[in-house]
């Protein structure tokens, strides 16, 4: 049997998601949310964020965007049914999407923009940041633990239904119904339609 004392954490929890939720502006946030008190949103980037139905934010979690001119779509999306394990962060500049059912295992950091440090006479906590470009995760994607998902410009689109294994770190597209694993992630296997069975794939599928 749960220690009955976890019932107190659930309701902090419970109260925590709505209080943001009807005091912080997102553009958008669902029915059936649920964000843990530990979770670092701030209200001033609240603007930039939405957040539909029951979207699982856990413990630990971060919610970031760069300051900058706002635009009539908000730079953090996190679709319907998303799962946000512990300690995962999402850091937005440009654009993040994350559509239906996106699973995310712990320690996932999903980034559009990186550190600026072309000039070397400068610290690089003075340089600000790079252009970045712009992120789609599409439906039912899995990022296992630590994986990594880094735009350095355009966009990066992991097509749907695919996986990204443990300590991975993604820098370019992937195809939809793909497994993705290593640092740089290379295609390992792909989901075959015919055999309905997911078979190894060469490297040179993502050619």
């Amino acid at each position: 049997m749960e220690d009955p004392l976890q019932f107190f954490p659930r309701l902090h929890t419970w109260l925590h998601t709505r209080w943001i939720g009807s005091t912080y502006p997102f553009r958008k946030f669902g029915h059936g949310v649920s964000v843990t008190h530990s979770c670092d949103i701030l209200r001033s980037i609240a603007h930039e964020i939405a957040i539909d139905d029951k979207v699982y934010l856990a413990p630990d979690v971060w919610l970031n965007v760069v300051p900058g001119p706002s635009g009539p779509e908000p730079k953090i999306t996190i679709g319907p049914r998303c799962g946000i394990g512990r300690r995962s962060m999402i850091s937005a500049k440009n654009q993040i999407v994350l559509e239906d059912f996106v699973l995310f295992a712990p320690g996932v950091l999903v980034m559009d923009h990186n550190h600026e440090f072309a000039d070397i006479s400068q610290p690089i906590s003075a340089q600000g940041v790079t252009e970045g470009g712009k992120i789609r995760i599409e439906k039912n994607c899995w990022l296992g633990f630590g994986a990594v998902v880094l735009c350095g410009s355009g966009e990066l689109v992991v097509g749907r239904n695919s996986i990204i294994g443990a300590n991975s770190v993604v820098t370019r597209s992937v195809p939809p119904y793909s497994i993705m694993a290593g640092n740089p992630a290379k295609l390992v296997k792909r989901y075959d339609a015919q055999s309905q069975k997911w078979v190894k794939a060469s490297e040179s599928a993502l050619s």
